[in-house]
């Protein structure tokens, strides 16, 4: 019985930390002896009860947590302030690069970094993007059930910015599935002309996908480097996901 409720404790205190626990923190909280807390933690982890970051090594709720609360945990959990991986990408690269956020089911930019000259693009901090048109929003309804990509997208107007926009729900629906069998997305001269961009997942350590990670370049300087371009945002957001405490399936405890 004691077992099952210094485990209960673990999945409460985890639960309500955002930013994650560390051993220390959750053996000062719980008052469970180091010994026992670190065979309790390598179980509950090995089931995917709990989860712990590779570059933190905090511990966070883990998608077996959450299939049992029938999804029904935060739907979100901050970065560890402060994040270098975004500032790192703009500084490596010298392009733009942003951050979008699910809201309820509206695709928010929330950070943006510009290149020295910088793009005329759709998108500013606040500014809400077409999830038909923009990479940055397709990669965070394409994680979404297809129930609900259909209603979000059916309940807007999908404007068709340039001639290279996606024009039906059908033809979003179907890139939506291309995104999810790549893990990314890329989006040519389909919001702003001129410009590509290239955006990556950000992972709970649930899996749940509510961030995406954006790099956008002038179009007609990216085919030499498309493919570096693409791999530098993709390096980016396993690097933001690992520090939310998320595990690729199977990598096992660490």
């Amino acid at each position: 019985m004691r077992l099952v409720v210094r485990a209960m404790g673990v999945l409460r205190a985890v639960a309500a930390a955002d930013d994650g626990l560390t051993p220390q923190e959750l053996q000062s909280g719980l008052d469970i002896p180091a010994a026992s807390l670190n065979r309790l933690l390598a179980a509950m982890e090995s089931e995917l009860f709990i989860t712990r970051s590779p570059l933190n090594h905090r511990y966070f709720l883990g998608p077996a947590a959450c299939h049992l609360a029938g999804d029904s945990a935060p739907a979100r959990a901050r970065l560890i302030a402060p994040h270098p991986a975004v500032t790192e990408l703009a500084e490596k690269t010298g392009e733009t690069v942003f951050l979008t956020e699910l809201f309820g089911d509206r695709a928010v930019c929330t950070a943006l970094i510009e290149r020295t000259r910088p793009l005329m693009l759709f998108v500013n901090v606040g500014q809400e993007l077409p999830f038909h048109a923009a990479a940055a929003a397709r990669v965070l309804l394409a994680y979404e059930d297809e129930y609900t990509a259909r209603r979000v997208l059916e309940s807007r107007s999908l404007t068709l910015f340039t001639n290279r926009t996606p024009p039906s729900v059908e033809a979003t629906l179907e890139h939506l599935e291309l995104v999810r069998a790549r893990g990314y997305d890329m989006c040519d001269n389909e919001l702003d002309r001129g410009v590509r961009t290239a955006a990556a997942p950000v992972r709970m350590s649930t899996g749940r996908v509510t961030t995406s990670v954006t790099l956008a370049v002038p179009a007609r300087q990216t085919d030499p480097c498309a493919e570096e371009l693409r791999d530098l945002v993709v390096v980016t957001a396993a690097r933001m996901s690992a520090e939310l405490g998320y595990a690729e399936p199977g990598a096992g405890p660490r």
